[in-house]
């Protein structure tokens, strides 16, 4: 191969090469050797057919295009590795000239990996919240802890708040029933806000048989067909079913937990939550380091970059949505949009994501970190530990540069983190001079 010129525009890159005949007829004959079994020709059986004869026929570049297809990976070493361009992406072909003698001369052109410039990435002063944790969210735990061990008993008296109401409804629009306004046997809980406004509330004090007509105006922002309209639920309640929580003292502490006091599990609740507050804490002001460190860095950013980062973040939200049962497809028309509304939602978010994966690989760079072998060995074996798998297993699945990628990544990071001066909220600001 022969490189006739290298061209660099900002981000883009135009390499024109010329292959050698060798290397295009190996490609070519690979191509006709993989298409000749589909292909029919009077007189042959079918792939049995003479390339020459297959040529004549479609012409004689009739195998070209997927005979480069076949011999790309040599072009792309030659002719983009080999010229110290660090692509994005795939190049395209903007140009195949066949001379006379069967030369064939290529036009690449891709995307180049851009040229960074770093503003400050240390010393930044950052925002970060103390962690804090208050009596009403460890009563928040403790209520809920008592919910999960309460009894249920059905009882003869009026329904209450706080009780489930089983009840037959059925909903009338100016005396006509209405799509979705039916039920039988449904269980309410009675305060939960499940229902309409106004309806549990109407609930209360109606015992088991009884029956009665509820007066109900749906919100304005109910859907269309009912929204601001006044309807009548002829309710019938089947049965009521107190719920019984158990007093929150020492005993409770003892069926609940380790704990023989109350108090020991409050502490333990309160130490628990601090921990988790303070690596929330911890995570949002490492990424609001990160993300600080990529704004103060200067960038032109190439499209493929962005596109790229979109296809990342595409695959892993489909990816959480099929977990849950659902196509990208399905949910975007639940959003009342498509594909391409959903990629436009997801832009901005990988336009930030973008830059901070090149300002982070310029620091790796402008620092010099290197990943050696027992970092890696130590991350495969944190991996196999993590998905329970055989080590060898891991190093299948995971290849080292993706690994080497992600450690030298998270050394960047800390190099930020470590040198950011952590500085209370401007809010708190406020707090401490008043």
């Amino acid at each position: 191969m022969n490189i006739k010129s290298v061209e660099k525009n900002g981000n883009q890159a135009t390499v024109v090469v010329e292959i050698d005949k060798e290397l295009m007829e190996s490609g070519v004959n690979k191509a006709y050797m993989k298409a000749r079994k589909n292909i029919m020709i009077p007189g042959f059986r079918k792939g049995k057919a003479p390339r020459k004869m297959i040529e004549s026929m479609y012409g004689a570049h009739v195998f070209y295009e997927d005979g480069l297809e076949e011999i790309f990976p040599q072009v792309y070493d030659f002719a983009i590795i080999g010229q110290e361009l660090k692509a994005v992406g795939r190049p395209s072909l903007t140009d195949m000239q066949i001379s006379e003698d069967n030369i064939v001369t290529l036009t690449l052109t891709t995307d180049i990996y851009p040229e960074v410039t770093l503003g400050d990435y240390k010393g930044l002063e950052v925002e970060k919240a103390a962690a804090v944790v208050t009596d009403a969210q460890v009563q928040a735990e403790l209520d809920r802890m008592a919910q999960n061990v309460a009894s249920t008993e059905t009882v003869e008296r009026a329904a209450q708040m706080g009780d489930t109401a089983n009840i037959n409804f059925e909903g009338f629009d100016n005396g006509v029933p209405f799509d979705g306004g039916k039920g039988e046997n449904y269980d309410l809980k009675l305060g939960s806000g499940s229902f309409v406004p106004g309806f549990e509330e109407q609930i209360v004090g109606m015992s088991a048989g009884e029956e009665k007509d509820i007066d109900i105006t749906f919100p304005e922002d109910y859907h269309a067909e009912l929204a601001g309209k006044p309807v009548v639920f002829h309710v019938k309640v089947n049965a009521v079913t107190a719920t019984n929580v158990p007093e929150q003292d020492d005993e409770f502490a003892k069926d609940v937990s380790e704990f023989e006091t109350l108090e020991e599990l409050k502490a333990d609740i309160r130490a628990k939550a601090e921990e988790q507050a303070q690596k929330q804490i911890d995570s949002a002001f490492e990424q609001a380091c990160v993300d600080k460190a990529a704004e103060n860095a200067t960038v032109d950013m190439p499209n493929g970059l962005i596109e790229a980062e979109l296809d990342n973040q595409m695959e892993r939200f489909a990816y959480q949505l099929q977990m849950s049962g659902y196509s990208m497809e399905q949910y975007a028309k639940m959003m009342g949009g498509d594909l391409n509304t959903m990629r436009n939602a997801f832009r901005p978010a990988a336009e930030k994501q973008a830059k901070v994966n090149v300002t982070l690989a310029k620091i790796v760079e402008v620092e010099g970190i290197s990943i050696n072998e027992e970092d890696l060995t130590a991350e495969y074996e944190n991996l196999a530990k993590q998905y329970d798998l055989e080590l060898d297993k891991i190093k299948g699945m995971v290849p080292e540069d993706e690994i080497k990628v992600s450690l030298e990544t998270r050394k960047a990071v800390k190099i930020i983190v470590d040198a950011a001066v952590a500085v209370a909220p401007k809010e708190e600001e406020k707090k401490e001079e008043e």
